[in-house]
């Protein structure tokens, strides 16, 4: 195994995805700070919609770029080629569909989100610039695990990056200076989308990458095939929104505004960890769906070592940082002292659960890079329907208390679910099936 070409593919989607994190506090920490409370919740609850069309592009991006990478390492370019077209062409329908069918049911999707009160209008305007603007998130999200695939993890990032600085510039100026709020904060978030979706594209097509052509041969089977792989990484990008979604609505119903307002603060301070140990399996992806299009099973399992201690060592790394940062977080997003005070008192639970996830992500991505989708649908889900199970009973006997318990045993059981589903695979392997 060449390892320096695996650390030029993981660590520039690790900080690609770190950004992304970074990205997703963003508008949280500017409307935190400015309208306060009120402000945060809303856009927390909001937050899953814009999610939603952003996990719909990751899917169709990285199904699209794990079937080119092992057909062109089957030498077979054809086919190859023929995904990048399908999945263009998927990118573009998927925003038009989105944008319409989600502003048609605005206001319901909101009462499901767990909006109440002054928060519906303020989440209702929020969501609609950012639904106007779903085409710059679907290809802004989408083109850039076909860009890996390419060859240009670095050029990735920082595309990301110069998506990542105008969300931030434009939030400072719309938010703080011109003081348009939650509209401000939608409005720099799309157009940071748009940067990177626009530099991701002229990559694409500078590299003759056959973007928007005409699909030969079995277009229906190209595209049933991405979606069969996009279901798990659309998974892992919006489970953690299911879980989200669900801890809102208990969180209320057993601690009201301030319970939903110190989830929001401890939910966008994680959101960063788990999405950078997805840049390791996502940065990795590329090279194992090379080994597996080859048949060279010495490299993937070599590759898959490294990207389990890779995001072992990382989840290590961020649990010390929330440990000391602590008494921080609520801080960051302009919460009140109690939310603040209350958000210290719960991290430690939530940092529980990281090496767990880090096992589970790294799992799901080695299994639909190497198209087992199957297996990898089931952990990516796992989470949230345990989460949902625990959450009828646990916070019933417990409280408050128990919400968080709740999310931190569903970790749990998933990483538990993980590593009976690697033994079988590999009792499968050495059984030759």
């Amino acid at each position: 195994m060449n390892y320096k070409k695996y650390l030029q593919f993981v660590i520039p989607s690790v900080l690609s995805m770190a950004l992304a994190g970074v990205y997703s506090i963003v508008d949280g920490f500017f409307v935190g700070n400015s309208v306060g409370d009120l402000g945060l919740s809303t856009i927390n609850v909001a937050y899953p919609a814009e999610c939603f069309v952003q996990a719909l592009g990751t899917g169709i991006g990285m199904g699209g770029a794990v079937h080119y990478m092992i057909a062109h390492a089957s030498k077979n370019d054809d086919r190859a080629n023929n995904y990048v077209k399908c999945m263009s062409w998927m990118l573009l329908i998927a925003s038009i569909a989105s944008t319409v069918l989600m502003l048609l049911l605005i206001d319901p999707l909101l009462h499901f989100l767990g909006a109440r009160g002054a928060m519906i209008p303020m989440g209702e305007t929020y969501l609609r610039v950012v639904l106007l603007g779903a085409v710059l998130q679907l290809f802004g999200t989408g083109v850039v695990p076909m860009i890996r695939n390419y060859g240009g993890a670095a050029y990735a990032m920082r595309a990301m990056l110069a998506g990542f600085g105008t969300n931030i510039f434009l939030d400072y100026l719309m938010v703080w200076v011109f003081e348009w709020g939650v509209f401000g904060a939608g409005l720099a978030t799309i157009l940071g989308e748009g940067v990177t979706a626009a530099a991701g594209l002229y990559y694409l097509f500078k590299h003759k990458a056959p973007l928007f052509q005409v699909p030969h041969g079995p277009v229906l089977s190209g595209a049933l095939r991405i979606i069969g792989t996009g279901i798990a990484p659309f998974g892992l990008t919006f489970s953690p929104i299911l879980s989200l979604v669900i801890m809102n609505r208990i969180s209320m119903t057993y601690g009201g505004e301030s319970a939903v307002a110190v989830y929001a603060c401890v939910a966008y301070a994680t959101s960063i960890v788990y999405l950078v140990l997805q840049g390791v399996g996502d940065g990795s992806q590329p090279l194992i769906s090379r080994a597996y299009g080859a048949e060279d099973r010495v490299t993937m399992r070599s590759l898959k070592t490294e990207t389990y201690s890779t995001a072992g060592v990382l989840a290590v790394i961020c649990i010390a940082a929330f440990m000391l940062l602590r008494n921080d977080i609520g801080r960051m997003f302009g919460s009140s002292a109690a939310v603040n005070t209350m958000a210290s008192e719960v991290t430690p639970i939530f940092c529980i659960g990281f090496l767990f996830v880090a096992f589970v992500r790294v799992t799901s991505s080695a299994f639909y890079a190497t198209n087992r989708n199957f297996q990898s649908y089931l952990l990516v889900y796992a989470e949230p329907i345990l989460l949902l199970i625990l959450s009828l009973f646990v916070p019933a006997r417990m409280g408050l208390d128990g919400v968080w318990w709740s999310y931190c045993a569903a970790q749990v059981l998933s990483g538990a679910a993980a590593a009976v589903m690697v033994l079988i695979e590999r009792r499968r392997r050495a059984a030759g099936r």
